[in-house]
């Protein structure tokens, strides 16, 4: 049976993110996304469905994420000069204006509209990804896992490159002025995203493995070798890539991608959790600990360098202040600089909290870290349900891992500031939200069949 054109949807454009959305330095690529995402939105809208209706989990989904929506709209609906100022620590704004000799004009919530703005423009992507799945049923699973492991090696191959001819300096087979040089960053800028985007993929592949367990031996003997190999060249990619976190998440992620493929009732199981969970704890411990490189990717200077504890610090001092509505969606780079120690400012300067939920509740407020905690409470359920019943399949419990990854390197990073990740996100969103039913052509992979079918 030929496929439908609308099944390569979601993992057509999946790859076009892996490959275009790497930084937020690619303005060309990042607007391209977001005009071919705006129109697959659009498309959903119009046309998908088939006239049936949201899972609930996905519909909670979207109501949440209409909802942040709404919260960062509110930052930018212009208040009276008689309210603004007392909002929050903008009143030394608000005597910017009098020291110029200007009257105080009516401004929003937001510090930085423009930023405001541009941020909300780079949900375009997941959100396009997330209604191509749920909306439109755009996709079939192992061609999402395919397009997935192909971006992802295609990633690992530029990576080899860039570090062979790098010598110290900018390859010429880098994409972005601002990187890590001499490190295999592949399609991205920062090595630390290139290795979130590796570590997603080993459970996916375990994944496609475990899917077809039921084909004929040769079959599933080369696919096992196939994923082999794949996961090997994603270790290699790892060692040329140096990311710590990398290095830090790969083996509680290779542990739990192995559970994907045991039986249920293997005796390894128990001793593999256990080993996860006490690789896990030491592997954020040591991240966490660890120094950061203050600003500019593609320099790591040691008197440039602050530990997490004191981003982290400095992050919740603002936040306070901010606190209840927030600073504004994407307004951290201006904020944090008011707050820094005059003895720690550097040519060097900081761009991200490094642990991103810090950073989001700066920007949005009580709403935002309502929103947060509302999300993480339907991704706790979405993960248990794919784990504990078998309808879940082995793709739903690769997307739990995919994203738990992401969720436990937002931690001390910002990896879904890319469309790349946040693409990968919203693919693992979508397939825990619909992982209480499998799509009609995988179904059969669920259940024996009683007749010979031709």
């Amino acid at each position: 049976m030929l496929e439908r054109p609308q099944s390569f949807v979601a993992p057509a454009y999946l790859f076009a993110c892996l490959i275009l959305g790497g930084s937020a330095q690619g303005i060309w690529a990042n607007m391209v996304l977001q005009l071919s995402g705006a129109a697959i939105i659009a498309w959903a809208a119009v046309h998908g469905g088939d006239g049936q209706r949201l899972a609930p989990a996905a519909r909670y989904l979207l109501l949440l994420l209409i909802s942040g929506i709404a919260v960062v709209a509110v930052q930018l609906i212009p208040l009276p000069p008689t309210v603004w100022p007392h909002v929050g620590p903008r009143n030394m704004v608000a005597d910017g204006f009098t020291v110029l000799g200007m009257r105080v004009p009516a401004e929003p919530l937001s510090l930085t509209p423009a930023s405001t703005l541009n941020s909300l423009l780079a949900i375009i992507p997941p959100l396009a990804m997330f209604c191509a799945m749920v909306r439109l049923k755009g996709y079939r699973r192992p061609w999402l896992a395919a397009a997935l492991v192909a971006g992802t090696l295609a990633g690992i191959a530029l990576g080899a490159m860039q570090v062979a001819t790098s010598h110290g300096s900018l390859s010429p087979w880098n994409l972005y002025d601002e990187t890590n040089f001499g490190r295999a960053v592949g399609f991205f800028a920062n090595r630390d995203h290139m290795a979130t985007l590796m570590i997603v993929t080993i459970p996916f592949l375990a994944a496609l493995v475990a899917s077809r367990k039921g084909s004929s031996r040769q079959r599933h003997s080369a696919l096992v070798a196939a994923a082999g190999g794949a996961t090997i060249v994603i270790l290699v990619g790892l060692a040329l890539n140096g990311s710590l976190a990398g290095y830090g998440l790969a083996l509680p992620v290779l542990g739990t991608s192995a559970l994907i493929i045991l039986p249920q009732r293997s005796r390894l199981r128990p001793w593999i959790v256990g080993g996860v969970a006490l690789l896990l704890v030491g592997s954020m411990a040591a991240i966490e600990m660890g120094p950061v490189g203050a600003g500019r990717i593609g320099e790591h200077a040691s008197s440039a360098v602050q530990s997490r504890t004191e981003l982290l610090s400095t992050t919740l001092r603002a936040t306070r202040d901010f606190m209840p509505f927030g600073s504004g969606l994407g307004s951290f780079r201006s904020v944090y600089h008011l707050y820094e120690q005059p003895n720690q400012v550097t040519n060097i300067f900081v761009v991200h909290a490094h642990n991103d939920y810090a950073e989001l509740a700066l920007e949005l407020g009580i709403a935002g870290v309502v929103v947060m905690l509302l999300f993480l409470m339907w991704w706790i359920v979405r993960a248990w349900r794919a784990w504990r019943t078998v309808e879940g399949g082995p793709f739903a419990r690769a997307a739990a891992v995919g994203s738990a990854a992401i969720l436990l390197h937002s931690l001390v990073d910002f990896p879904l500031r890319t469309a790349a990740i946040a693409a990968c996100f919203a693919m693992c969103a979508a397939l825990l939200a619909d992982s209480r039913a499998a799509p009609p052509r995988e179904a059969r992979q669920l259940r024996g069949g009683r007749h010979i079918t031709i």
